[in-house]
């Protein structure tokens, strides 16, 4: 392949599979995870119709329990691959690597992910890019920066498939919380993701959500809806921790620019009401949903804004089914629906 013309592709274009990985770590849900499986269910109920749903499992065991979750749903399984290997985690997002496209081919580039810079149960999740590239029959591309390799989490970038790229500085740039490539520069994320991924555009935000286990992942915070328009969050309680910052993204975008110097068309997305369980601020945002062949999967919360931020999803995405899928449990995981997915570029 030649290395010169990798692209990464935006969510929206033609996928050949959706990788999860069945829910097992009840550390992540603690105290509440009994219906997770079945929300896992619903979200694999929606994406069957359109396309081929990978799920890991860590056992043949595991994968009964599934396949009955699944099959009590009434889930078509011809749709449905399990792949067995053992994982730490389930935040698929983030420990997958990045799929590029470099003409027709398919290749699968290795970021190192560490837990996010924050955990120690990371060890198996490190090898999910190696096990991929092997189920899939990928080519497996080790990104590497001035003899290092790059630690980066899928849920950190969003691209439009032109060459732009969404991220934060919190998450990136921080040299003090959960630090991912001490002593990176901007410059240097350009040179690494122009080389990885096409990339020859960065709009880079400030800081994201509150309650964000991730210190700043742009997919609870603004992400592309097609090659020109993004959805961002915005709060209209001034007294909510997030106003200021989601202000503060606000302001940045109105003097952002696209790959070709064009402006980029912003659309505002409401918040849900704060989302609490015990005494923790959860990652609750309209901007986590999914984007799958035939439809586009949208986090709900209970709130009156659920209705409104469907709609504003639904205009981008005229010929997919926008459904909602009940987030509250989820959430409590510090994820929703884009950190548990990954899509497998056609």
């Amino acid at each position: 392949m030649n290395k010169n013309l990798y692209r990464l592709p935006a969510e929206w274009e033609p996928h050949k599979s959706t990788i999860i990985c069945w829910p097992h770590q009840k550390e992540d849900w603690p105290g509440k995870f009994a219906p997770i499986p079945w929300v896992y269910t619903e979200i694999v109920k929606n994406i069957v119709p359109g396309e081929l749903v990978r799920i890991i499992v860590q056992s043949q065991d595991e994968r009964k329990k599934a396949q009955k979750c699944l099959e009590r749903a009434h889930v078509d399984l011809n749709n449905v691959e399990f792949i067995i290997t053992q994982t730490d985690r389930g935040w698929m997002r983030d420990s997958s690597p990045a799929f590029v496209k470099n003409g027709n081919e398919t290749a699968a580039v290795k970021f190192v992910f560490n837990g996010w810079a924050k955990y120690s149960n990371w060890k198996k999740d490190k090898n999910i890019p190696r096990t991929l590239s092997k189920v899939l029959d990928l080519e497996l591309i080790e990104a590497e920066y001035k003899k290092s390799t790059i630690v980066l989490e899928g849920g950190a970038i969003d691209s439009n498939g032109c060459g732009t790229l969404l991220t934060t500085e919190e998450c990136l740039l921080d040299e003090k919380v959960q630090t991912r490539n001490p002593g990176f520069s901007k410059k240097d994320y350009e040179t690494a993701f122009k080389k990885y991924l096409g990339i020859t555009n960065i709009i880079w935000l400030g800081k994201g959500i509150a309650g964000d286990d991730t210190h700043g992942h742009v997919d609870d915070l603004c992400r592309f809806v097609n090659k020109n328009t993004v959805v961002l969050c915005r709060e209209k309680n001034s007294s909510d921790e997030n106003y200021k910052v989601l202000e503060e993204n606000f302001e940045r975008l109105k003097d952002a620019r696209l790959e070709d110097g064009s402006k980029l068309n912003v659309v505002e997305l409401p918040m849900p009401k704060p989302l609490h369980f015990e005494d923790l601020r959860l990652p609750a945002s309209y901007a986590n949903f999914y984007i799958s062949n035939r439809a586009v999967l949208v986090p709900t919360f209970n709130d009156p804004n659920d209705r409104i931020a469907l709609n504003i999803i639904k205009d981008f995405f005229p010929d997919r089914e926008v459904t909602g899928i009940h987030a509250v449990d989820l959430a409590w995981g510090l994820g929703t629906i884009h950190c548990l997915s990954h899509e497998e570029p056609a």
